[in-house]
């Protein structure tokens, strides 16, 4: 048999033996897909499914959709290393690419699925068919929420199964869902790490990070929360999630007694978890460059010796063996210094909740630091100065009214007569510009941008960046040279890093 006649015949056996494999993991994930859209079982597809998912060596508990993830790690440990990065994308994962830009062979280009092997290689199918059940699982239980009133125990196990998700994209359990931002390794409820990496999701359509934020405020709003409040044992089962503070906060002048303090202590528990997040950010973002405009103090502790020892190297007597010192050095230590004054202004309608949660928190981090003098200002038809309790975002925070129009004429009366020295002066202004009085306030915002204020509109400072902003400002900001920022918190934080340094 010649050369050609052989690669024929090794194709046709590499391709018959991947075909069963092919045709379990294409079982997998139409029932996966049966299963998001019926919620009814369809018996052919649920013992097809059985059988490969044993035949695999994995639990039969994979198909159970009463079934956490947790639940399942805890009972077989050894599965919580496979969950974790399960959906990484190619780039992520740590793959490298040839000098064309194709992907060596085995590297991942999809959540859940390998490219095919170059010539002599193999794709490992029977792992591809492992995935997909791992994968199936995972969706499942996130994306099929189901219907009618919800517990406290169902949104604590749908908060689990999403930090798994979150966990098997390369994120840290809440990353996506907007609100708490991780740090280091993520800890899951049976305390294992996630691997920590930040990975580029961009490539997902639709954005999963909003859709997993709207699944989690549908299952809050399902639930009984007053109920679920009153009762201590069932309130310590909530964790706080932005979904969860933002009707917390809509419903707070409804509650009182148990479940009004049950309230407050899972809002001062996500603000305490947010701010120290921000925290870290703010403390990396505000260190000032050296300002070589002011001398260098000179006392020993900034005596450049280095420097002494090398401009004076010409007085250096051979004779004596000794340098003669004319002139000494001394280093710069006076750093440029954050301007004398921070006003933010807060759109407290509804559709800001996030923003405004995470700039309050912002606004009392810098309200801590030396030298900066913040103000906080939150409107909707009517202004309120929240500048006393700037220090305690949770206070701050009891004292929005979520809701109602938006008229920033109002917030602006409030901000002017705050500056006092606009080139010392930066001014955040949050809301989603859907106002009733827009040419006014534009004006007026220009003025301040025209008088030397660091003016930064801000459309939306979330996790996972959805916001909707009015087109008409958004055009003008942008011809104005201040383009509205929307994004994650930490583009805020190098907005203010680029002025205060």
């Amino acid at each position: 048999m010649n050369e050609p006649e052989t690669d024929v015949v090794q194709a046709v056996e590499h391709a018959t033996e991947a075909e069963p494999h092919d045709n379990r993991r294409q079982v997998l994930y139409w029932r996966l897909l049966a299963r998001l859209f019926d919620p009814e079982e369809q018996a052919a597809l649920e013992s097809a499914s059985l059988a490969v998912v044993e035949d695999i060596g994995l639990p039969p508990a994979l198909l159970d959709p009463g079934a956490s993830v947790d639940s399942i790690v805890q009972r077989h440990p050894e599965l919580a290393a496979e969950f974790d990065g399960l959906m990484v994308p190619e780039a992520e994962a740590g793959t490298q690419t040839e000098a064309g830009g194709r992907p060596e062979p085995g590297a991942q280009t999809e959540a859940g699925a390998r490219p095919e092997a170059d010539d002599g290689d193999i794709r490992d199918r029977p792992a591809e068919v492992r995935r997909a059940a791992l994968v199936s699982k995972v969706l499942l239980n996130v994306f099929s929420t189901g219907t009618g009133a919800v517990s406290a125990g169902q949104l604590a196990r749908w908060q689990s199964d999403a930090g798994w998700l979150e966990r098997a994209l390369g994120c840290t359990p809440g990353d996506l869902r907007g609100g708490r931002a991780g740090g280091g390794r993520g800890v899951s409820p049976t305390g294992s790490g996630g691997n920590g990496r930040t990975p580029d999701l961009s490539r997902l359509i639709p954005q999963i990070g909003p859709e997993l934020g709207a699944l989690e405020g549908d299952l809050v709003k399902r639930m009984h929360l007053r109920e679920v409040l009153a009762d201590p044992a069932l309130a310590a089962r909530l964790t706080p999630s932005m979904s969860l503070i933002e009707q917390l906060l809509r419903d707070k002048n409804n509650l009182s007694g148990v479940a009004l303090a049950n309230a407050k202590a899972l809002i001062r528990r996500f603000v305490d978890e947010v701010a120290e997040v921000l925290r870290t950010q703010v403390e990396k973002a505000t260190v000032g460059a050296i300002d070589r405009s002011v001398p260098p103090k000179r006392v020993f502790r900034n005596l450049d010796l280095d420097r002494t020892i090398w401009k004076n190297l010409t007085n250096y007597s051979p004779e004596e063996e000794r340098l003669y010192v004319d002139r000494l050095y001394y280093r710069h230590t006076a750093r440029r210094t954050t301007p004398q004054r921070l006003v933010v202004v807060v759109d407290q309608s509804g559709s800001m909740v996030d923003s405004m949660v995470n700039c309050t928190i912002l606004a009392s981090i810098f309200a801590g630091l030396p030298k900066v003098d913040v103000h906080l200002i939150a409107y909707d038809t009517q202004a309120l100065d929240l500048t006393p309790w700037v220090h305690d975002p949770f206070e701050t925070l009891l004292r929005t009214n979520l809701g109602g129009g938006t008229d920033g004429t109002v917030a602006m009366a409030l901000a002017q007569p705050k500056i006092a020295e606009p080139r010392n002066t930066v001014v955040v202004w949050i809301s989603d510009f859907y106002e009733w009085r827009g040419e006014p306030l534009y004006d007026s915002m220009a003025a301040l941008h025209r008088s030397g204020v660091k003016f930064i509109p801000v459309g939306s400072v979330t996790s996972s960046g959805r916001g909707s902003v009015n087109p008409w400002f958004r055009e003008r900001f942008k011809d104005l040279g201040t383009p509205v920022l929307s994004g994650h918190i930490r583009k805020l934080v190098h907005e203010l890093k680029t002025f205060l340094t």
